[in-house]
C-alpha cells in the first residue's frame, strides 16, 4: 500500500513532502514487511545500552577531534571511536540488514539504490561546499576537519573514515534506531546523532550529520535494516575524502602554529 499523509498539509515542507511521496514509485519509499518485534526485557536492555554508549561514543569523538593530524593519538582515537558504535550495536541487540522491493515488487538485498544515493549525495553537498567556502563560519569548520585529509596519511585517514562510517550505521541506525520504539524513530535517531556530533564543536559537521541523519534514518526506515544506510554512508565519505579537500586545498591552514620571525616576533 502506497503511503499517504492524511488531511490538509499545514506547511510548506509538509506540502513538498506529500508532492514527492505522490510522484515517487511505490517501492522506494513504502516500507518492506519485516517482523523485528522483540520482548520487552529486550527492548529496555537495548534502550540502556545504547543510552550508555552514545554518551561513551560522543565523548570519545570529541577528543578524538582535538588531536593533532596524523598523529597516533589521533588515528587511535578515531578506531576507538568506531569499535565503541560496534560494541554498542552488538551488544544491544539483533541487528538486521534489510530489504528493498525492486520495480516488480521482488524483495532483494539493497545495493544499486543506496550506491547511486550516495553518489547523488555527494553531488549536493559539493555543490553546498562551493557555497560554503563563501561562508566564513562554514569556511573555517570545513577547513579545520580537512586539515585530517591534508596533513594525514592518506591510506589511514581513508582507513579510519570509512571505518567509523560504518561503525556509525551499525549503531545509529541499526541498534539506536530500534531502541527509539515505533514513535518517530528517524526524528529521534537523528536527533542523538547531531546531539553525538556537537561534541566536535564543529558546525559543518553537525549541519552534515542533522541532513545525511535524515537520509539515513529514512533508508532505515523503508528497509528494515543497515545495508542501506551503510552503503549510502560509504559511497558519500569516499566520495567527499576524494574530491573535498582538492577544493578547500588554497584556504589558510587551521590551528597550525607559524614560524616567528626572531627579529622582530611577527609569523
Amino acid at each position: 500500500m502506497r503511503l499517504r499523509r492524511q488531511g490538509r498539509p499545514t506547511g510548506t515542507l509538509d506540502r513538498a513532502v506529500t508532492r514527492w511521496a505522490q510522484k515517487a514509485p511505490a517501492w522506494l519509499i513504502d516500507p518492506v514487511p519485516r517482523d523485528h518485534r522483540e520482548t520487552d526485557t529486550a527492548f529496555r536492555r537495548r534502550r540502556r545500552v545504547t543510552a550508555g554508549v552514545s554518551v561513551l561514543g560522543a565523548g570519545l569523538l570529541g577528543v578524538s577531534l582535538s588531536q593533532k593530524p596524523d598523529s597516533k593519538e589521533f588515528y587511535g582515537l578515531t578506531m576507538a571511536v568506531a569499535g565503541t558504535w560496534v560494541a554498542g550495536g552488538i551488544a544491544s541487540g539483533p541487528l538486521h540488514l534489510g530489504w528493498m522491493r525492486s520495480s516488480k515488487a521482488v524483495l532483494h538485498r539493497p545495493l544499486v539504490t543506496p550506491v547511486v544515493s550516495g553518489v547523488a549525495v555527494f553531488g549536493l553537498f559539493y555543490s553546498a561546499a562551493l557555497v560554503a567556502r563563501r561562508i566564513p563560519v562554514l569556511n573555517r569548520a570545513v577547513t579545520r576537519v580537512l586539515r585530517y585529509a591534508h596533513q594525514g596519511n592518506p591510506a589511514l585517514v581513508a582507513t579510519t573514515t570509512l571505518t567509523n562510517g560504518l561503525a556509525e550505521e551499525v549503531f545509529f541506525r541499526g541498534a539506536l534506531y530500534a531502541a527509539a520504539g515505533t514513535t518517530h524513530p528517524v526524528l529521534k535517531s537523528t536527533a542523538v546523532y547531531a546531539l553525538a556530533t556537537t561534541a566536535t564543536r564543529n558546525p559543518a559537521l553537525v549541519l552534515a550529520s542533522v541532513v545525511m541523519g535524515l537520509l539515513f534514518g529514512w533508508q532505515r526506515k523503508v528497509t528494515g535494516g543497515i545495508q542501506a544506510p551503510a552503503l549510502t554512508h560509504l559511497v558519500w565519505s569516499t566520495l567527499m575524502l576524494r574530491y573535498l579537500p582538492a577544493l578547500f586545498d588554497d584556504q589558510p591552514s587551521i590551528d597550525v602554529e607559524q614560524p616567528q620571525d626572531e627579529a622582530t616576533g611577527t609569523a
